[in-house]
This record gives C-alpha cells, sequence and structure tokens, in this order.
C-alpha cells in the first residue's frame, strides 16, 4: 500500500480531487449547514470525481484505497469543510464494508449503476432482528444517520433475537422512516438524523456479522474489520480540521499585527502558539507512525495484535484530545472575530460536536491505558473495551 491515493481517470490522483474541490465545498458550506445537509452541487462533484468509491472493493469499481491514502483524502476534505470530511467518510466507510462483506446477490445489486451507492446509518445502538426464511426481520431505532438525506441504503446494527449474534443489516432507504432531530451543536450539515425501521424483512445476502474481518471480496484492509476501519474516519477528519483552525489563525493574526492592542503582537501568543502547533504536529506524528505500523502487518499477511489495536485508539484519542486544546486556542486568541458567525466560530462548533464520538470517548482511554501498563494479559479489543478469559 502507498503513500498517495492511486490514479484515478484523466491521470489525476483521488487526492488530487479532493483538493481541486475545495473552491466549492468552501463556497457551499454556509449554505449546508443552513438547510442542515451538503447541498447537490457539492454531492454530485463528489460522485463525478469518484470520491464516495474510495474504500469500495477493486472488484465492484472502488478504489479500495489504504489506511493511509484514506487518511490524507479524508483530512483534505475535513480541512475545506468539516461537515463535508464527516459525511464522506462516514458513508465510505459503509460503502467499503458491504462491498466487502455482503453476500453476491447483495453487492450485484446495489453496485451496478454508474454512480457508486450511499450508505449511511448508525452501528452502535442495536435493533432487533427476527430471523425469517432467507433472511430477517428488522426493527429499530438509530442515530447519527451522516449523510441519510443523500444516500439510497441505509446500514444498521442489530441483535438476533433469541441469540448473541450481531449483525449489519443494509435496507433501501424506502424502509427508513427518516426521524429528523438533529438541532444540534455543529457538523450541522452532516444531517445525522435519527431514523427508524419497522419489520423490513432483509434477506440474509444483505446481512454480515458485525465483527467479520475476512473479506468475501478486496483485500488487506478489510481484515481489520468494522470498528478498526471506522478509527481511520475520525483519525483523517481530526487531523483536516485541526490544521484547518490553526492556518485560520495564522492569516487572522497576519492581517491585525501592527495595530495597537493586537493579540498577534505578544510574545505570550507567539509562545503559545508555537506550542499549539508542535502538540498538533507531535499528533499527526504519532498517527503517521501507528498506520505505517499497521499497514506493515497487514501488507505482510499478517493480524494485528492487542498492542497494535491499542495504539491504533490510542492515537485516535490522543489526537481528538489535542484538537479540542487546538479549537479552544484559536478560540480565544480569535477575540470577538470568533465570537460572531464565521468560519473560525464554525471550526470550533464542528469540533465539539465531533469530539463527543463514542471512539474518542474516555473509557477508550482508560481501556488503552490499562493494556499499555499490562493489566490486561490474554484480553483482547471487543468495541471499545478489553474483555477476555
Amino acid at each position: 500500500m502507498s503513500d498517495t491515493p492511486r490514479l484515478h481517470s484523466a491521470g489525476t490522483t483521488l487526492l488530487d480531487r479532493a483538493r481541486e474541490l475545495r473552491p466549492l465545498i468552501e463556497g457551499e458550506a454556509a449554505e449546508a449547514e443552513e438547510q442542515g445537509r451538503l447541498t447537490t452541487p457539492v454531492v454530485d462533484a463528489l460522485h463525478e470525481a469518484g470520491l464516495f468509491g474510495l474504500w469500495v472493493p477493486e472488484a465492484l469499481g472502488g478504489a479500495e484505497s489504504s489506511p493511509r491514502e484514506l487518511l490524507a483524502v479524508f483530512e483534505q476534505l475535513s480541512y475545506a469543510d468539516p461537515s463535508t470530511g464527516w459525511v464522506v467518510m462516514a458513508t465510505n466507510l459503509e460503502n467499503g464494508t458491504a462491498g466487502a462483506y455482503l453476500g453476491d446477490e447483495a453487492v450485484e445489486q446495489m453496485f451496478k449503476g454508474p454512480r457508486m451507492p450511499l450508505i449511511a446509518g448508525q452501528g452502535t445502538r442495536a435493533g432487533i432482528a427476527v430471523r425469517e426464511n432467507g433472511g430477517f426481520r428488522l426493527t429499530g431505532q438509530w442515530g447519527f444517520a451522516s449523510g441519510m438525506y443523500h444516500s439510497q441504503y441505509a446500514h444498521s446494527l442489530g441483535a438476533i433475537e433469541g441469540t448473541d449474534e450481531v449483525r449489519i443489516f443494509i435496507t433501501p432507504v424506502e424502509d427508513v422512516k427518516m426521524l429528523g432531530n438533529w438541532d444540534v451543536l455543529g457538523l450541522r450539515a452532516t444531517g445525522s438524523i435519527d431514523y427508524s425501521i419497522d419489520g423490513a424483512f432483509v434477506p440474509e445476502p444483505y446481512t454480515h456479522v458485525f465483527d467479520l474481518d475476512e473479506p468475501l471480496r478486496g483485500g488487506a484492509i478489510y481484515r481489520l474489520g468494522l470498528l478498526d476501519q471506522a478509527l481511520i474516519c475520525h483519525t483523517g477528519w481530526a487531523l483536516g480540521v485541526g490544521r484547518r483552525l490553526l492556518d485560520e489563525l495564522a492569516r487572522y493574526a497576519a492581517a491585525r499585527t501592527g495595530r495597537p492592542g493586537q493579540i498577534a503582537d505578544t510574545n505570550a501568543f507567539h509562545a503559545d502558539f508555537a506550542r499549539a502547533e508542535a502538540k498538533f504536529r507531535a499528533a499527526k506524528a504519532l498517527v503517521r507512525e501507528t498506520w505505517e505500523d499497521t499497514e506493515r502487518t497487514l501488507d505482510s499477511g499478517g493480524t494485528l495484535d492487542v498492542r497494535q489495536e491499542t495504539m491504533m485508539r490510542l492515537t485516535l484519542n490522543h489526537l481528538t484530545a489535542m484538537l479540542a486544546e487546538v479549537a479552544g486556542f484559536v478560540y480565544a486568541s480569535g477575540g470577538t472575530s470568533a465570537l460572531r458567525d464565521g468560519l473560525i466560530q464554525r471550526l470550533f462548533r464542528d469540533v465539539h460536536a465531533g469530539t463527543q464520538h463514542i471512539l474518542s470517548g474516555p473509557q477508550m482511554l482508560q481501556e488503552c491505558g490499562r493494556e499499555l501498563a499490562g493489566l490486561a494479559q490474554g484480553q483482547s479489543w471487543a468495541i471499545t473495551t478489553l474483555e477476555g478469559p
């Protein structure tokens, strides 16, 4: 796996395509926030650039990108607009894992059109699924379905009634009742609404075991399993938003230097900016080290050990903590310009929405510390906790 996303048509990489879309994405961001979803021009441009196929297996026409390739593209899109980066990373995860893990009947139907399908939903709170001849009846209510307004399918977690089995179910959006309820501080344009499904029949090929890590199609990345792949999403997002915050503060300071009473000309600000830059770059270096190690293991055909999985989680948790710290510094340094409606205010709000995700929470950090201290011998990762004999 390489550091640079593979070539797209016309000789440009997918990362190049993501960069080229920045003016459009930035220009549409305010309207997207107002309407609570990405605008049609942005969604169409993302499709045309092939950016909803980043994670899809090559056998289905996707790019089957490596972890570091995905990180780079998600960082770029999140730099342009946090909500756009969030929708692209969330739907890509669900597109890619569907393509890798669903049965042949499902992927032949879903991936046959001129565009990649969009799949949105939630994989943490489980609905109830009852076995029925050839499939399941799924009922439940879920939240945080980022990108659902743009999607053709829903990706939902369900517990099989009478068993300990948990599966992911893919249903047409026509089976979904959209409940709205996305009245939030930040990431407003992600449209991460609540939704429900009431007794929809889901054929077995449109389902897969939640913790599946042996793909039916595709290569190394899909051996990470669904949850470990999700860590890529939030890591790339945090990298992009953190870099944008620091760049915006530098532009703000440069525009005000030389004016009486400006923070930009104080030694304290200079030192604090240096510290913030160093902390963020150090967190990014940890990302690079961790995912280089992960890719080496996957490319060699190996399986990650518990320590490697710990480091993937710790890397995201640490990066997210640094992102929140950077956001606080940028907001405080921006004065009334940050207080008023504008880019710094929106970035600040988006950060504090993104840091609430379960993968960046305190329980994960505590479990990482327990494993690193040698206090979890014989245990393995199960979502956000270590469990074992």
